[in-house]
């Protein structure tokens, strides 16, 4: 059994770490009410974006516009967001899986890296980091969505890369976080060029053809770019509510297993004392018994 000294001291440290994971929590679930706000106010225009630029291009018929083609590159951008700090449970590696088990090869892979700690395990992994925006991770804003944006789009049109994926948590609620991989270009309709039928409505021969005014190619050099940055900003809103939401989890599980812990070594300090003392009396007992003899 160890001596007392060492279980005092273990217990002290494992409550100082308590005390380090209560803060954490409460600093976490305090950053989740504004993110989870942020998410939930967006969620429905991000998600709607989403859905109409699909829809409008099913409609469209063929149009021959650099946006909706892959380049002749090879390469895949993917724009990994994940977070600049860890305690979050498995929110990274999530993420990191995604890539990693995605069956994407090493060498077509361009990262464009949002969030340090996805940079990192992606450049252990052997994969490249073509740009680096982890400082907007923090508290991202539609501009920071614009800016990097406009990067992935030029890198599309110049042939830099192919095609472009956006892999981010979607927020569900404060306990589920759902890691997720979504193409962005080009856009990918079924192969009768459309989203599958949901209705009558939505079949392919029910369909109302798409007009575009002014021209389809003025329309889309407008439409694309404000999809693109309005489907990463989503992203990035509802990655940083996930983060806190997963961090305050992680931390509230700290909590709880280091209460368990220290509840433990106060039983057995308790016991180490109660056998000290009892070994104690004996001494004094024995002792008192030989000078008495």
């Amino acid at each position: 059994m160890a001596s007392m000294r060492d279980i005092k001291r273990r217990k002290g440290s494992i409550q100082s770490t308590q005390q380090i994971t209560k803060a954490m929590k409460l600093v976490s679930t305090v950053k989740l009410q504004k993110a989870k706000q942020r998410a939930e106010q967006s969620k429905d225009y991000f998600h709607c974006m989403y859905e109409t630029v699909v829809s409008m291009l099913a409609k469209a018929g063929n149009i021959n516009h650099p946006y909706l083609h892959p380049g002749d590159s090879v390469k895949k951008g993917i724009i990994v967001i994940t977070s600049n700090r860890g305690l979050a449970g498995g929110y990274n590696s999530n993420i990191i899986k995604l890539i990693t088990q995605g069956g994407f090869r090493k060498d077509e892979v361009e990262v464009y890296a949002v969030g340090k700690k996805g940079r990192d395990a992606l450049l252990r992994y052997g994969y490249s980091v073509r740009e680096d925006y982890s400082d907007i991770v923090e508290e991202p804003l539609y501009s920071d969505a614009v800016e990097l944006g406009r990067k992935v789009l030029d890198d599309f049109v110049n042939g830099e890369i192919g095609e472009i994926y956006l892999a981010y948590t979607g927020f569900k609620n404060t306990v589920v976080h759902e890691p997720t991989l979504l193409k962005l270009l080009p856009v990918e309709v079924d192969a009768k060029g459309g989203r599958k039928a949901e209705s009558a409505q939505d079949a392919p021969e029910n369909r109302t053809p798409m007009n575009f005014e002014p021209e389809d190619d003025a329309a889309l050099d407008m439409i694309i770019p404000k999809y693109v940055t309005s489907l990463i900003f989503g992203g990035l809103v509802e990655s940083v509510a996930s983060e806190n939401g997963a961090r305050m989890q992680a931390m509230d599980s700290a909590t709880s297993n280091a209460e368990e812990m220290i509840d433990h070594l106060t039983l057995m300090y308790n016991r180490a004392r109660q056998g000290s003392i009892t070994q104690e009396l004996t001494e004094i007992i024995a002792g008192a018994n030989a000078i008495s003899m």
